[in-house]
């Protein structure tokens, strides 16, 4: 829930933004206990962190994926998936945000991790 209410989490996917900074830094604010070298982020099928360490992968894709889920200024029905693991337990919730205004977006989606 954390990241989906997160407004920079919000303004990385406006702007298109593949910021696995953003997603991290929600999940640490989560209120949930976890050990940082856990901390596994996907977005759609890219992996993005995992172990606790950030990845490389395909930025030009993953904001496409971003992109191929919106229409115009603002995101459409489609869902962007955003995948994060923290540990090895059972436990597992699901939460759906919706996007901001568009010049609190413009200036937050002009810089990234």
């Amino acid at each position: 829930k954390t990241i989906a209410g997160s407004s920079l989490v919000k303004s990385a996917i406006f702007g298109r933004d593949p910021n696995w900074g953003r997603i991290a830094g929600a999940a640490g604010r989560a209120g949930v206990k976890f050990e940082q070298e856990q901390l596994q982020i996907k977005l759609g099928d890219f992996l993005m962190m995992e172990n606790g360490q950030p990845l490389d992968f395909d930025r030009a894709a993953a904001s496409e994926y971003l992109k191929q889920r919106a229409a115009g200024e603002y995101l459409k029905d489609d869902t962007v998936l955003i995948s994060v693991k923290v540990g090895d337990g059972v436990g597992s919730g699901k939460a759906w945000g919706c996007d901001l205004s568009y010049d609190y977006v413009k200036i937050n989606a002009e810089y990234t991790t």
